[in-house]
């Protein structure tokens, strides 16, 4: 009987530890590298220009799941920071009253000395196309979407980074997506 007690006991710390341990996907941005959260699932690239791509799960009432999209392109590559923000703000429409700038905020800071992070957070109709610049891709408009745009530059290059869903699915993720981009050393 004693050896049950202990064996149950060697047991239930196994299993906590597993569960203490649980999580997502440990993603690298060359030498810089954080766990994802947990629920995120990695998906294969669905394009050669996709570093690393995730499913991150909608909530009760949205059609479809957020995607997290990972680009890199080199040192040097993929454009400048007003390039890259004036981009991705023509991807949206901004609601109804409003400018593209008042739909949008724009954060930056540093990483402590790994990385410089621009952030921007804009809400509106995404224009939605696949494959994203080709001439004869269908616009499709999505009402009520949001995307958290951030630009990682570190001393391996810049990455660009893309959470792209609807807004409410979007809520549910913005304080892991935040804790996931702070995380990285």
């Amino acid at each position: 009987m004693r050896k049950f007690g202990v064996l149950s006991v060697a047991l239930t710390l196994l299993v906590g530890l597993n569960a203490a341990s649980a999580g997502g996907e440990v993603v690298e941005l060359g030498a810089l590298k954080a766990k994802t959260p947990a629920g995120w699932k990695r998906q294969d690239p669905s394009n050669k220009l996709r570093l690393f791509q995730f499913q991150v799960a909608k909530v009760e009432g949205d059609k479809e799941d957020a995607e997290l999209v990972v680009f890199f392109f080199g040192k040097g590559g993929g454009g400048g920071t007003d390039e890259n923000l004036k981009r991705w703000k023509g991807q949206f429409i901004a609601p109804e009253g409003k400018t593209i700038d008042e739909a949008s905020k724009v954060e930056k800071y540093k990483l402590g000395t790994a990385a410089d992070i621009v952030c921007l957070d804009i809400s509106g109709i995404y224009k939605y196309k696949n494959p994203p610049f080709s001439p004869t891709a269908k616009e499709e408009r999505k009402e009520n979407f949001r995307r958290f745009g951030v630009i990682f530059d570190s001393d391996d290059g810049p990455f660009f980074i893309t959470l792209t869903g609807p807004a409410k699915t979007m809520v549910k993720h913005k304080a892991g997506f935040d804790g996931w981009i702070k995380s990285f050393k």
